[in-house]
């Protein structure tokens, strides 16, 4: 299995991330992509992979809640940083209305200036959209027929959303905030509709560790990925293996690796 978005440069991974990677290829998951959230962050991630070149992949980019920290080395980092064999997508970036850590003016530029780098150097986009999708939606719209791919990752927003970004070609990243009893069963029916070619997994590690798992931490690992395998095949009606083959196929074609 591939997750497609594990936040393995956490502070809570730095005692035991070794143990933390080993355990989760033990489980099955034998590929991470490790994503970059600002500079130090990308950076960070970009070395993991160094240390961890057959399970680790990254990605490089500046989280909307960074996006007041974009400057003119940001765009120097993530044309230096996309060019190496490990790194495999810009972002995350996009926009977050939830918390507007980042004013909304700041996330936005930021996002386009990701959006720009991504169709100058043909790199698939990894997005990020918390009530936003207004605005993020009529971004993407603008420049989608300029962009190679773009995954909405984690995503947790409604019907029309989702039927806005599948309509718009995107791909969607599918967490476990689908196993919260509390704010995901409404995803529980609508991942049913996003095509095979389009539907990708991740754990969004060490964050939405899968409530039904009932664990007794609250650190999400990317060990957890086939549980929230195992739910979407159900929900799919289709065997995990096959959902397995195919999600992986997906995210192979995506990412190039």
């Amino acid at each position: 299995m591939i997750d497609i978005g594990a936040n393995l440069t956490h502070d809570s991974f730095n005692k035991d991330r070794k143990q933390v990677i080993d355990a989760a290829v033990n489980a099955g998951v034998t590929s991470m992509i490790v994503t970059g959230s600002n500079h130090a962050c990308s950076l960070k991630a970009y070395e993991l992979t160094q240390e961890y070149p057959e399970e680790l992949y990254s990605t490089v980019g500046f989280h909307p809640h960074h996006a007041s920290e974009y400057t003119g080395e940001s765009e120097d980092l993530i044309l230096e940083l996309i060019k190496r064999d490990k790194v495999v997508a810009i972002g995350e970036t996009g926009l977050d209305y939830f918390r507007d850590i980042s004013p909304r003016e700041a996330q936005v530029f930021s996002f386009e200036q990701h959006i720009k780098l991504a169709i100058e150097t043909r790199a698939p986009l990894f997005l990020h959209q918390r009530d936003a999708h207004e605005d993020f939606y009529a971004i993407i719209k603008e420049y989608r027929d300029k962009i190679s791919n773009l995954v909405v990752h984690c995503f947790t927003d409604n019907k029309k959303a989702l039927f806005d970004y599948i309509d718009l070609d995107c791909h969607i990243g599918i967490t476990g905030w689908i196993c919260d009893e509390r704010r995901g069963l409404h995803l529980r029916e609508l991942v049913k509709n996003i095509p095979n070619n389009r539907l990708m997994i991740e754990t969004d590690s060490p964050y939405l560790i899968p409530r039904d798992l009932k664990l007794k931490t609250r650190r999400n690992e990317p060990k957890n990925l086939p549980h929230i395998a195992q739910v979407l095949a159900e929900l799919r009606e289709t065997k995990l293996d096959e959902f397995i083959k195919q999600t992986n196929i997906t995210a192979q074609k995506f990412f190039t690796i």
